[in-house]
């Protein structure tokens, strides 16, 4: 048998003491071992030291649960420029960040550790959350530097931090001396879910299918125009708003139609929705009886069907004839257009729905305590039973819910601290003109945003979070007072924001403080907090100046996603801080 030869002397092959495996798991970690030991991040700074900044500016992550890939994605693109950045010989930090307020903490506590909020204090329950959130930082922080991420993670900001919070009061009271700050009572997307108020960026929309009803209200006055039997015709696909009516809005230059029908009865509808009107109440005989423009119907006034209320019929350049019957129902309490036009009017804002989402006896005793969604059906009942509904369907369209809870909102007016971003606008718009963004269709988006919104609803109805500092004296007007809230920054600076939750009003004011309308020097405080995107908007005083970087930053880079969130909100506080 032929002895087996084996030829592996015979190759010349380089001699290595590199292993035949990679073993990365392993020798990942010794690798990033021997880059803390020697602080290598330190080390490419002190290289680079008197050079030419160049400052990424990192948007925090929401510090709840471990990373997921988005997380690893964002952090190795930021880590690759600041290398480049580095070799190329710019002096370039990274001081990484976290969102540490919001429902998304107080939810886990109670779900997932079963904390009973109501059984203790808001000071005890908030210093809960400070725990958990800082968890969760120390979590996410031994994860991403496990991704081989460099940076100064040791001395990081957190939106929680005393300092980053005293900062953020300090920005707050910059706006407030500007007159940027106000409360009002207006529609503001409400949800039920979480039972707070919502800013734009915290709405996400999905398909629903919703009741599309058709309702026709009967004249009491029309001022010689149409007979006395003449009925207003509307449409809405949220018939829970009904109770909340308070006015019919006409477009003035739309021309509007006096139609007579297969049964008799006489409807105003506009006259280029006559067809698909038609159609949609397969009416078979119409006849038109005159033709006006809406100009023409200001001042008429028509009986709620379910109610002993007379309304008017008003005029709106909002109404169009996309959809509906060209006539609008008007709900001041629960739309923004009807808020607006109703104000023109002097209209009552009657919003009888509470912060769950029921109906309060203010909408009378059949509708009190049903939920907006069982509302409807009883509302669509109601109306049957008056014959003021001509046709109810489904219609499946595009709805507004909460983005934390994915839950329906519905439009409530509650009395809500704003940031004006129309005082701001202009200022707004040329700054981004000034961004180079990638892709460039960004620049649009975000500028498109800005053009759309006049106001940010900036206050939350919720715990864990930074408190709005406003007191209230004894005739309940609002203290908005730059000395005033920069003392409360200074609090908060040694003793954290729990000290509002903590201390009595009077101990949080300035010694010897006093009012013209507290006779009795006697204050309240304010129980809402600031919405999270505040806090994190204001991340270029608690994340860079007050870490001694320069601003603005050369690069904001995160997901398209934060067009309507951090970007949204780091313009804006940006803006109004300069």
């Amino acid at each position: 048998m032929e002895e087996k030869r084996s030829y592996k002397n015979t190759l010349l092959m380089p001699e290595t003491e590199f292993p035949m495996r990679g073993n990365l798991g392993v020798k990942e970690v010794e690798i990033q071992k021997c880059w803390e030991d020697i602080d290598l991040y330190a080390a490419r700074l002190q290289k680079n030291e008197g050079h030419p900044y160049y400052v990424l500016h990192d948007g925090p992550p929401y510090a709840n649960g471990s990373i997921h890939t988005g997380h690893a994605l964002n952090k190795s693109l930021k880590d690759f420029i600041l290398r480049y950045k580095s070799m190329s010989g710019f002096y370039a930090p990274y001081i990484p960040g976290w969102d540490t307020h919001g429902l998304p903490i107080e939810n886990a506590l109670s779900k997932d550790r079963k904390v009973n909020r109501k059984s203790m204090s808001i000071a005890d329950f908030r210093k809960l959350c400070e725990q958990y959130a800082l968890e969760q930082v120390s979590i996410q922080r031994k994860q991403f530097r496990r991704l081989g991420i460099l940076g100064d993670w040791d001395h990081p900001y957190i939106t929680l931090d005393k300092h980053y919070e005293a900062s953020q009061i300090r920005l707050f009271a910059t706006m407030a001396e500007k007159g940027l700050i106000y409360k009002g009572l207006k529609p503001v997307y409400w949800s039920p879910s979480s039972e707070s108020a919502l800013a734009e960026a915290e709405i996400e929309y999905y398909d629903v299918s919703s009741p599309s009803i058709f309702v026709a209200m009967k004249s009491v006055k029309t001022n010689g125009v149409f007979p006395k039997l003449t009925e207003f015709l509307i449409w809405t696909t949220t018939p829970w708003t009904i109770p909340a009516n308070m006015a019919i809005c006409a477009g003035p230059s739309i021309e509007y139609v006096l139609v007579k029908t297969d049964n008799n009865r006489l409807f105003v509808v506009a006259k280029n929705r006559l067809d698909v009107l038609k159609e949609t109440f397969k009416w078979t005989k119409v006849e038109i009886q005159k033709t006006v423009l809406g100009a023409d119907l200001e001042g008429m006034t028509y009986k709620h069907p379910l109610y002993d209320r007379i309304s008017p019929l008003i005029l709106g350049e909002h109404v169009t004839t996309e959809d509906g019957t060209g006539l609008a129902h008007t709900a001041p309490g629960h739309g923004e257009d009807d808020f607006n036009v109703g104000q023109k009017y002097h209209l009552d804002v009657f919003c009888p729905v509470d912060s769950r989402g029921f109906m309060t006896s203010d909408a009378g005793p059949r509708f009190q305590g049903l939920f907006v969604d069982d509302c409807n059906g009883e509302v669509i009942k109601a109306l049957t039973e008056v014959d003021a509904l001509i046709k109810v369907s489904s219609i499946q369209h595009s709805y507004p819910h909460d983005w934390r809870t994915h839950q329906p909102v519905i439009f409530r007016a509650t009395q809500q601290w704003f940031a004006s971003i129309e005082a701001l606008k202009t200022d707004i718009l040329k700054a981004i003109e000034t961004v180079k963004w990638y892709p460039t269709w960004g620049e649009v988006r975000i500028a498109n945003m800005i053009k759309d919104r006049e106001a940010w609803c900036i206050s939350r109805q919720r715990a864990w979070g930074v408190p709005i500092p406003i007191f209230y004296s004894e005739k309940n007007t609002p203290i908005i007072d730059k000395s005033v809230i920069d003392h409360i920054a200074d609090i908060f600076e040694h003793e954290g924001s729990n000290a509002w939750f903590e201390k009595t009003a009077t101990d949080l004011l300035p010694r010897g403080f006093t009012h013209p309308d507290s006779f009795n020097n006697i204050f309240t405080k304010e129980t809402d907090i600031m919405d999270v995107w505040f806090d994190s908007g204001t991340s270029h005083h608690g994340g860079m100046l007050d870490k001694g970087l320069p601003y603005p930053a050369d690069l904001y880079l995160e997901g398209s996603d934060q067009y309507r969130g951090w970007f949204n909100s780091s313009l804006t506080t940006g803006i109004a801080w300069v």
